[in-house]
């Protein structure tokens, strides 16, 4: 079967960070409560945060640009190790920045 692979993928370094903090723990920071009192609620007493979903969280990540490789179809298999390969010949590895992540794969047929 004829046709393309557009592969994008990230570069992911050791200090990257990727965390995801609870609604709860962060109204729960006193330094917190204080900004956003102070920007929405400025010059109000007896003001009070609280959260409708328990569950609901914030994810903290480290901003990431997505680069982007065309293979054939019949190399579907090696796409992490030619992903690698296109990022060293690019020389986007820099120091503690070594691996590669995946982003979207999608098929182009020719």
């Amino acid at each position: 079967m004829d046709g393309n692979i557009i592969v994008t993928y990230k570069i992911l370094c050791k200090a990257d960070l990727n965390r995801d903090v609870s609604l709860v723990d962060l109204l729960s920071n006193e330094k917190v409560m204080k900004a956003i009192k102070s920007e929405f609620a400025k010059g109000l007493r007896n003001i009070e945060l609280s959260t409708v979903d328990e569950n609901a969280s914030l994810k903290i990540s480290t901003i990431k640009d997505v680069h982007t490789l065309e293979v054939l179809k019949d190399d579907f298999a090696d796409i992490l190790t030619l992903a690698e390969e296109d990022a060293t010949t690019k020389k986007l590895f820099k120091k503690d920045c070594d691996r590669v992540e995946l982003v979207n794969i999608e098929t182009l047929v020719v």
